[in-house]
């Protein structure tokens, strides 16, 4: 899968662990991955999302306040569905064979789940090295992105694509954040695919 991203895209990725680390959390959520998505003020996401008042500092703000001091990550997902494995698999897409690229590119346990430490936020802040795993939401929103791209008939993963599947999973923080800054996601969904097919053509 992760041989489909775009550089931009790729990016994305690099730039919501930076955002996890940055926030002092042991986890990667949908929350991070729409700090990395409106990274790039230049970028569509970006863009679009901008006059809602969804930038990077009120989207940390967001985050601060509805996480505060608390560690636990988002685990109300558990597994990929048996639905959305199927499908996949019908399209010669094998989940154990994208795993593997995920934490060839991203290191071993890179999805794995570790429950944090009850220890203090300033200790998780000082962590410079290793990676910090996915929540399995974020997990889904990276498989939906591929889904996303597939519907579109698109070869290729940019983060429009990371967007829409951040909207199809629907349930993360970040929707939540999204909801709260009047987002509306059917116009947004709308807007997305308009701009891919624009790139593509």
């Amino acid at each position: 899968m992760f041989e489909r991203f775009t550089t931009a895209a790729r990016e994305v990725v690099i730039n919501a662990q930076q955002e996890a680390r940055r926030l002092g959390h042991p986890y990667i959520g949908t929350e991070h991955v729409l700090l990395g998505l409106i990274h790039d003020e230049q970028g569509t996401v970006a863009r679009l999302l901008r006059p809602a008042g969804v930038v990077p500092a009120a989207v940390r703000t967001d985050i601060q306040g509805l996480v505060g001091d608390k560690f636990e990550p988002d685990l109300s997902f558990t597994e990929t569905d048996a639905e959305d494995a199927a499908a996949l698999k019908a399209i010669g897409i094998d989940l154990a064979k994208v795993r593997a690229a995920i934490e060839a590119s991203f290191g071993a346990g890179a999805l794995q789940l570790s429950r944090p430490s009850p220890r203090r936020r300033g200790l998780f802040g000082r962590r410079s090295g290793g990676h910090i795993p996915f929540t399995s939401r974020a997990k889904k929103v990276l498989e939906l992105s591929l889904r996303e791209a597939i519907r579109l008939k698109h070869n290729f993963i940019a983060p429009e694509h990371i967007m829409l599947g951040l909207l199809r999973e629907g349930e993360g923080l970040a929707c939540r954040i999204l909801a709260d800054h009047q987002v509306d996601f059917a116009q947004l969904r709308i807007e997305l695919a308009d701009s891919i097919r624009n790139e593509a053509a």
